[in-house]
């Protein structure tokens, strides 16, 4: 009986050590960034980068912002009716179209991931200037809408100048804002050198 005890405890206790070590292996692997590099990609890297430049955003936050948005699913199309990689509403988009001058816009468009990229970044960038390149603030007005977040800082629901998550009044928007900066931040220790 103290034999089969004995024999339990060890064939137990080896197997806490093999689960121990299986997580830290796996753990290891995870922080290597060519494998981090798949779970936060760099997909169109070039139509990203040319956008962000004659735009004036950081391309990482682009990125960030279509990791978010749809995965890089270009096909994407979300409950609301937002389309692409950058999930932009048709009116947003046919708004964006006018305002750049591009008179041939199509709705099809949106699925087109350079058309989805350069509206989209085009519309970062309007909402940086808007908002003073406040990060947070110019995500949750990409998620809810410039004119709430407007509100929200006029009504003095959130401050501006010392924006905190927990002050964004809508839930799904206070996520989203959350999300995108913790994948920003990632994109910036993989990708910037």
């Amino acid at each position: 009986m103290a034999k089969r005890i004995l024999k339990r405890w060890i064939n137990g206790r080896n197997i806490g050590i093999i689960i121990v070590l299986s997580i830290l292996v796996v753990y290891s692997v995870l922080q290597i960034s060519d494998l981090q590099k798949i779970i936060y990609p760099y997909p169109h890297r070039t139509v990203v980068e040319k956008y962000a430049a004659q735009y004036g955003v950081d391309p990482l936050f682009v990125l960030a912002v279509i990791r978010e948005e749809s995965k890089f699913l270009p096909q994407s199309e979300s409950h609301k009716g937002a389309k692409g990689l950058m999930q932009l509403m048709p009116s947003t988009a046919q708004s964006i179209a006018e305002s750049i001058g591009d008179k041939a816009y199509s709705e099809e468009y949106l699925l087109d991931p350079e058309k989805n990229i350069q509206y989209g970044t085009w519309y970062l960038a309007s909402l940086q200037k808007l908002f003073s390149n406040n990060r947070p603030l110019v995500i949750a007005a990409y998620n809810g809408g410039r004119g709430r977040v407007q509100e929200w800082i006029k009504s003095g629901q959130i401050d501006p100048e010392n924006i905190r998550l927990e002050d964004i009044p809508f839930k799904e928007t206070r996520d989203y804002v959350d999300r995108v900066l913790k994948s920003y931040q990632k994109y910036i220790k993989l990708y910037r050198t």
